[in-house]
């Protein structure tokens, strides 16, 4: 006989919602409408949680900004949402994969196929751990709206066996009655019951996006992967990139838009270098060796321009 499970009745994401309790009763537009009244508190539970999540990305910015690694750790729902932020990271920012990651429980198979069952165990993620060779300048956010998931939380305290001086957070969707020893940070969004019980993968899931969505751009701000509001640190290796590419060039420089084009093409498709050769009136080289003194941020390299 398989042991008993803790009792969850307590968390918030595992009550019953008393607005939902007809669901089964509903018409598709009274379940739109119930839904959509719900998904509307998500908001207001990310308000509330700003100054936690300011409270994280200020710990991780020294570290993510001298060449440190952003860490999500998470099962399920929480662990998709995760490696889905990582891997928009590189064609948004023009990071390498490795700046930052997304580890899910039972691996990239887990991203298709449900494998709950590896969330149950705290050492799970040790592997994946003792291979990225953790340093003080990482930051590691464990993901789980119950906040009570043994894969997160132990891999929380690994890293820290692993890495003593890295940042360390928790991000859950429900109020936890003690900070975990591993997590110098916790982030709650108080999203509530769900309207389906239990299903995280709803409100829960959504601010866990705003979240991550938060986390992951302020950082590449802040490492001056942003100009102005465009994303300017990437590089036109498609259609709708070269599209975007060329807007932004024709917006910081004048260019037309067959101006920026040719420029772009010269440039090998970065945008900083483009800007900077028209602005600056340099060529390649040139515009590249500004851009390696200013440490990759555009406003200094245009500084006096």
């Amino acid at each position: 006989m398989a042991p008993t499970p803790p009792d969850r009745a307590h968390i918030l994401t595992e009550q019953r919602n008393p607005r939902t309790m007809r669901l089964h009763e509903l018409s598709v537009r009274e379940c739109v409408d119930v839904i959509g009244d719900e998904d509307a508190a998500v908001f207001e539970a990310v308000r509330a949680a700003r100054p936690a999540l300011a409270a994280f990305i200020e710990a991780a910015e020294p570290g993510f900004v001298s060449g440190g690694r952003l860490i999500y750790l998470g099962a399920g729902t929480s662990g998709r949402l995760g490696v889905l932020d990582a891997s928009e990271c590189p064609p948004t920012f023009c990071t390498p994969p490795e700046r930052v990651i997304g580890i899910i429980a039972g691996g990239d198979a887990a991203l298709r196929k449900s494998s709950e069952g590896k969330e149950d165990d705290p050492e799970g993620a040790r592997a994946e751990l003792a291979a990225l060779n953790l340093t003080s300048r990482d930051s590691v956010l464990g993901i789980a709206a119950g906040g009570t998931t043994p894969y997160v939380l132990g891999a929380l305290e690994i890293a820290k066996q692993y890495a003593p001086g890295c940042v360390t957070g928790l991000l859950a969707c429900t109020p936890l009655p003690a900070r975990p020893a591993a997590a110098a940070h916790v982030i709650v969004i108080a999203t509530g019951p769900e309207a389906l019980t239990g299903s995280t993968r709803m409100k829960s899931g959504t601010a866990t996006k705003l979240a991550l969505n938060t986390i992951s751009t302020t950082l590449m701000i802040r490492a001056g992967k942003v100009y102005e509001n465009l994303m300017v640190d990437m590089r036109a290796t498609n259609a709708k990139l070269r599209d975007r590419a060329a807007r932004i060039v024709s917006t910081l420089t004048g260019l037309s838009r067959e101006g920026s084009f040719a420029l772009l093409d010269r440039a090998g498709g970065s945008v900083k270098t483009a800007v900077v050769m028209q602005r600056r009136a340099v060529d390649v080289a040139a515009a590249e060796k500004m851009l390696a003194e200013a440490g990759g941020r555009l406003e200094r390299a245009l500084a006096g321009a």
